[in-house]
């Protein structure tokens, strides 16, 4: 196994860490989410200074940099604008009871430690050739749609949550009314995107698994979970019925 791996692992493990401790401190484990986007950054900026700076390199650290912090951003916004734990955090701190600081720590934030880092394999290149290649503006192309698409989707719900008038109900309109969760969608495709860029570096075998990997977590774990609170909502099984889960359904 190239060292690499194994310093990004301790990397990732350090930053978790430190993330959980701040969490504790704050009471508040829903700043993970913040974290989140801006750990492949680290993962990012550890490689691009230490294993050399080639222009294709540069290309895929850029694209990468451009999302973290995007989605770093907007998160900090909305819990700026919310002030609460996210629901699914105070979920678990009831449930978790007295063992919830052990758990939150092997549960939440090393637990997502490990997705960071297989979702990163494509950053975590032994070698990278020097010269651009033909197919990594088209990875690029897919992540700036995806990275777009996400952005349009979280701002539009933003938008639509910061209105009192629309207290328990489910925004349909926008990117919206194409699928429940458009800026899942977009993520996934911003992960496509940066495996297609990756693969002139070879190890695809081994790449291919971050953007199954994101695909998964995000089809079969968070919309299943976040549509249990949409139940809640009104008129949630009548958009259900006109409206794709996941893909966007344009015609």
């Amino acid at each position: 196994m190239p060292i690499i791996y194994l310093e990004i692992g301790g990397l990732i493990f350090i930053y978790m860490t430190l993330w959980f401790i701040l969490a504790q401190l704050l009471k508040d484990n829903g700043i993970i989410d913040i974290g989140w986007g801006l750990g492949f950054v680290v993962v990012g900026t550890y490689v691009f200074i230490g294993r050399g700076l080639t222009d294709a390199y540069i290309l895929l650290f850029l694209v990468t940099l451009f999302w973290g912090l995007r989605l770093a951003i907007y998160i900090l916004i909305r819990r700026l604008h919310e002030k609460k734990e996210d629901w699914r955090y105070q979920k678990w701190r009831k449930e978790w009871g007295k063992h919830f600081i052990i758990k939150a720590f092997f549960k939440v934030f090393m637990t997502q430690g490990v997705f960071m880092f297989i979702i990163s394999l494509p950053l975590i290149q032994p070698r990278f050739q020097v010269l651009l290649h033909s197919i990594q503006y088209i990875g690029v192309g897919i992540s700036i749609i995806g990275i777009i698409w996400e952005g349009i989707a979280d701002w539009q719900l933003f938008k639509f949550k910061k209105d009192s008038n629309n207290k328990g109900k489910i925004i349909q309109s926008g990117l919206w009314k194409y699928s429940r969760h458009p800026n899942y969608f977009g993520e996934m495709l911003v992960w496509w995107g940066i495996f297609i860029i990756s693969i002139p570096f070879g190890n695809w075998w081994i790449s291919i698994i971050s953007p199954i990997t994101i695909s998964g977590v995000l089809i079969f774990i968070s919309t299943p979970m976040l549509e249990k609170q949409m139940k809640k909502k009104t008129g949630f099984e009548r958009y259900k019925q006109s409206t794709n889960r996941f893909i966007p359904k344009i015609f």
